[in-house]
Order: structure tokens, then sequence, then C-alpha cells
């Protein structure tokens, strides 16, 4: 799995959310993904052959974590992170999935159609 294009894809994918939120740093959004990144947790999405995205789960002792879920500019609104989730989502597990989102963001209404509700804000 190559770190760097994942490193990269995060970039793109939250640069205008986090922009738009004036906390858009090219150094420090590329070095969260290094310092975070489990590749035993991370699979990639593949469209049409094609390497599109990436989505990672985390398991806790009360809660399973979805996280680094970026779908590249080509592969948005074309129904792929719904069929992402679709696949993640039901499991025969009794614990939540929980998930972190920047405000604003346009993945909000995808994590509220699968039932997802804030919880907190900062």
């Amino acid at each position: 799995m190559d770190i760097e294009w994942l490193v990269e894809l995060r970039a793109e994918v939250l640069r205008a959310d986090l922009a738009r939120l004036g906390a858009f740093d090219e150094h420090r959004v590329r070095e969260r993904m290094r310092a975070a990144f489990r590749p035993q947790n991370t699979q990639v999405i593949v469209v049409d052959g094609a390497d599109a995205g990436s989505i990672s789960l985390r398991e806790e002792q009360d809660a399973r974590w979805i996280e680094h879920f970026y779908l590249a500019a080509s592969a948005q609104n074309r129904g792929i992170g719904s069929s992402v989730l679709e696949q993640v989502l039901p499991a025969e597990d009794p614990r939540p999935f929980k998930l972190n989102v920047l405000q604003g963001s346009p993945a909000r209404r995808l994590y509220e159609r699968f039932g997802f509700a804030a919880y907190a804000q900062d």
C-alpha cells in the first residue's frame, strides 16, 4: 500500500474544507496521515480498476471507528461512498460505529443518510 498516495489523497480531499475553516496547512495535513496510518486497518477503494479512495476501520472495546474515508474527486457523487458504507456497516457486532467529520463538510450528508448523528462539535 502506497502511503504517499494516501497522503496526497487526504490533502486533496480535505483541502477545501480545511481552507474554509482557516486550518489548511500543506505540511500538517500530510504529516497527520503519516502519523495515523495503520496499514492493517486500511483498505484501498478501487473503481474501474484504479485506486480511487481509502477507508480505515479501527476497533476499540466499545466502538468501531471509520477513519481516513477519502474518495478522489473523480469518484465523488457517483454512489461509491454509499456502496462502501453499505459493505462496512452491516456487521453483526453490537458496538456502534463512530467517526469524525469536519464542520460544514458535504460528507456529513452521506453519513446522515446512513443514520449517523452529530454527537459533539468543535
